[in-house]
Parts: structure tokens; C-alpha cells; sequence
């Protein structure tokens, strides 16, 4: 089974077997090769219950292919990139469904250097060649296992000094995914006070949804860091390319913010450094880069833009609201054990609660988070917020609209698979924010 609608606009995702199985993992795995022509490839998978005979399939299609595969079993989605930029390999598939429901599968493809495969980039081109390969296959090669390990946590630990961590105590929920995995060998070198939850990768996911974007997938992680009085929780996603932060009391840290809080610690590494933010940030993140002696600059939304932009201008850091961080260190890569380590260095350094360190934002800054509002006509209802809103400041279309004014600014951008607007706002007071939220949210809701 192969449903054309599975390749997304970043990567491959649909229900499993319905839309998505194990022939159809073999015939994306032959058209990658066959579209692209890599010689050597990394495939992992993460802890999905079908992901074991997704990726034998989807290795039995590249090397059919003619690809040389190493197959670096169960993995984050993280380590294939680090994989693919540290062996100077050709891509590399993770078969993983991220942060989705069991009931799904999927795939993250990139090219050399850790590059992305999405529907700018080729993938739609893979589509049409997978969907025209049937059920028939070939013989191939078995794999060669490749132990990544070793490198992976050596890189890791590369970005923070331990001798300089203080002992904090941090609750950690790897909510049954990957993360469970991939962090019992860094913590073992590190000097702190772990209280690991849910660390037990199983696809059924028994306790919560892997996805903490959500806030009722964030109750437990809120709760636990109060009841043992932590110092911070951190939450990942199942594939654990992404994690999320709460402060020690117990409140959600903002995407922005926390890119705010990293942004710091890398430009104390490396004076005027170029770090990008995507479009929803707050103005928290470009004014904390410029104060800090760095160069701001922002990119579209998703990390196809972003990796690309990460290397035409050699940036250090970037990061965006929805939990993804890139370093240069990691292969341009995004990851989301980096950030954990650098969020004890942090803390470490500065002396100071998490709390203490985000205050100085979360007064400064108001922002709404992201609201998504079903349209029917989504470049209709852009026009109506131009005309409407437009001659109160700046004008982008960098990515969807953003207006930015003086004391106010919006980006309202739709989505790639449904016919949304995702509107994030902000304004220099609680007060003008709850009055622009709501004067934008009238214009959208308008039929």
C-alpha cells in the first residue's frame, strides 16, 4: 500500500498499513535511490511497532536499488543526520512517524550533508517513481550494521564543559520514545540529578502521545517537576529530534524563548555569530542576539529552509518556536539532546533559577503562542489581513504575512496539509496583545 497523500511537504506520513506499508516502504526505498543515485546510504528506525519490518523494506528497496546501505538500527532521528554529515555519506532515511499517533509510520529522507528531501527538494519526484514500482521485488544484499554510538555521544558531549555543570535535579519524559534510548549513555557523564520517566521506548505508547506541543501531553512533565521540586523538566517527541522545556515552576517554556536562552550561551562561544529565527519568534530573539553582539537573521519556516540558509551563511545556531534547534557543531543538523545539554549549561552558568532567567522575557514580550483557525479561503483571508492590518507597519511575505508596527507585530502563515491559518502575535503589553489577537482573530473568523 502506497496513498500518494502520505509524502508531506518535510517528509513521508500516514496510517499504518492503510496508507502506508511495507511494499510501499520498499518502493520508496528503491525510488530514492533510483531518483537521487547515492552509493552509500544510513537507514535507522525508531521504536514504532512497525517500524523493524518498515525499514527491512525500505533497506531491501535502496540496496535492490543499487545503494549500499549501513543500517544503524534503533536510533533517534537526530543520529541518521549525524550519521550522513560525520561518514560523508551520499542520505539517509529514518523511519519514523516523529511526534504522531501509534497508529502511523513514516520517513525523514535526506541527501549529502544531512540535507532534507521534501516536496521542494525532490521528494514528489520520488513519489511518482515509488507509486509506479508495484509489488515486485528484487533481490539485494543484506545491510552492514553500523554502530554510530560512540561518535554520536562523543559529538554530544563535545558542546558543553561538564567539569562546569552544577548538580541539578531535572525530570526527564521520553514518553515511551526514543529519547528513553538515546540518553542513558549521556547522562551517565553527567553530573546531575536525573529523574528519568517513561524511558521504556514501546510504540503503543501506554502513558501519553510523544508529542508536547500538545499541553495535555505536558501535564505529566508539569506535575513531576513540581512534586520532586526540579530545577527543569524536559519532554521529547518520539523520534526526540525535538525537546520542550518547563521552568521550576512548572510553567511551559516559549519556543522563542528558550532559542533566546541558547542564543546566548553560543555567542558567549563565539562573538558575532550569524544565528537564524524563523518568522514566529518573538522580537525576544532577534533583541537578545543583537545585545549579545550576534547577527540576526530570519529564515522561513521548516528545516528545509533552514538548513540551507544555515550553510550559504555559515550561521552558528538557529532556532524555531516549534522546538527544533540546529547547530554547526552537529552536522547543520537539528537535534534534541544538544539543547538539553545546553539548557544545564545555562542554568549552570548563570547562577540563577530557570525561572529567574526567563523572567526578564516573559515580562518584556507577550506573546499568544500559536492559534489556528480553519479557513475556506486561505490567499482570500491573507489579502483581507493585508488590507486590514497592513498599513499599521512593515509588511513581509517572506513566509504567509507579517505585519510588524512599533508596539505590536503578527505573522499568519497557512499550513502545508490542512486549510489553516497559524497566527502568532505579539505586543509590548499584555493589554495591546489581547486587543490585536483579538482585532486579527475577528478579520479571520469573518466568513
Amino acid at each position: 500500500m502506497l496513498d500518494r497523500k502520505v509524502f508531506k511537504a518535510y517528509d513521508v506520513r500516514g496510517l499504518y498499513p492503510g496508507e502506508l506499508d511495507e511494499e510501499g516502504a520498499y518502493a520508496i526505498g528503491r525510488a530514492y535511490v533510483e531518483q537521487f543515485e547515492p552509493s552509500r546510504i544510513a537507514v535507522g528506525r525508531d521504536m514504532r511497532l512497525s517500524s523493524p519490518t518498515m525499514a527491512k523494506a525500505l533497506i531491501e528497496g535502496a540496496t535492490a536499488a543499487g545503494a549500499e546501505v549501513l543500517d544503524v538500527g534503533l536510533v533517534g532521528t537526530e543520529m541518521v543526520y549525524f550519521a550522513v554529515g560525520e561518514l560523508g555519506l551520499d542520505g539517509g532515511v529514518m523511519v519514523t512517524a516523529s511526534h504522531n499517533p501509534k497508529d502511523y509510520t513514516g520517513m525523514k529522507i535526506v541527501r549529502a550533508g544531512a540535507l532534507p528531501v521534501g516536496g521542494d527538494s525532490g521528494l514528489l519526484d520520488v513519489r511518482d517513481r515509488a507509486v509506479g514500482i508495484g509489488t515486485s521485488r528484487r533481490s539485494a544484499p543484506e545491510p552492514e550494521p553500523y554502530d554510530i554510538w560512540p561518535a554520536y555521544v562523543d559529538r554530544l558531549m563535545s558542546f558543553v564543559d561538564v567539569s562546569e555543570l552544577r548538580p541539578l535535579k531535572v525530570v526527564i519524559d521520553a514518553a515511551n520514545g526514543m529519547a528513553g534510548t538515546m540518553l542513558p549513555p549521556v547522562l551517565e557523564r553527567l553530573p546531575i540529578e536525573a529523574v528519568p520517566c517513561y524511558f521504556e521506548p514501546d510504540g503503543s505508547f501506554p502513558n501519553h502521545e510523544p508529542n508536547p506541543l500538545l499541553p495535555e501531553n505536558r501535564e505529566f512533565i508539569v506535575r513531576k517537576t513540581l512534586e520532586v521540586g526540579a530545577d527543569f523538566g524536559v519532554a521529547f517527541d518520539g523520534d526526540a529530534d525535538r525537546c520542550f522545556f518547563v521552568d521550576d515552576t512548572g510553567e511551559f517554556v516559549a519556543g522563542d524563548f528558550a532559542t533566546a536562552l541558547f542564543a546566548q550561551g553560543v555567542l558567549e562561544k563565539e562573538p558575532g555569530a550569524k544565528v537564524i529565527y524563523d518568522v514566529r519568534a518573538s522580537w525576544a530573539v532577534p533583541e537578545t542576539i543583537e545585545a549579545a553582539g550576534g547577527e540576526p537573521v530570519v529564515s522561513r519556516v521548516g528545516h528545509a529552509f533552514i538548513k540551507l540558509l544555515m550553510r550559504e551563511i555559515d550561521a552558528a545556531f538557529a532556532g524555531e518556536v516549534s522546538g527544533h534547534y540546529y547547530f554547526r557543531g552537529f552536522s547543520q543538523a537539528d537535534s534534541g539532546v544538544v539543547p538539553f545539554l545546553l539548557m544545564l549549561e545555562r542554568i549552570s552558568k548563570g547562577a540563577a533559577k530557570l525561572s529567574e532567567l526567563l523572567r526578564p522575557f516573559r515580562e518584556r514580550y507577550c506573546i499568544t503562542g500559536e492559534i489556528n483557525t480553519p479557513v475556506a479561503d486561505v490567499p482570500g483571508k491573507l489579502t483581507e489581513l493585508e488590507e486590514r492590518f497592513g498599513p499599521e507597519g512593515e509588511v513581509s511575505h517572506l513566509d504567509g504575512l507579517s505585519v510588524e508596527a512599533e508596539d505590536w507585530q503578527f505573522n499568519v502563515r497557512p499550513s502545508n496539509t490542512e486549510p489553516l491559518l497559524r497566527l502568532n502575535l505579539e505586543a509590548r503589553s499584555p493589554e495591546l496583545m489581547e486587543r490585536k489577537r483579538n482585532e486579527v482573530l475577528a478579520v479571520i473568523h469573518e466568513p
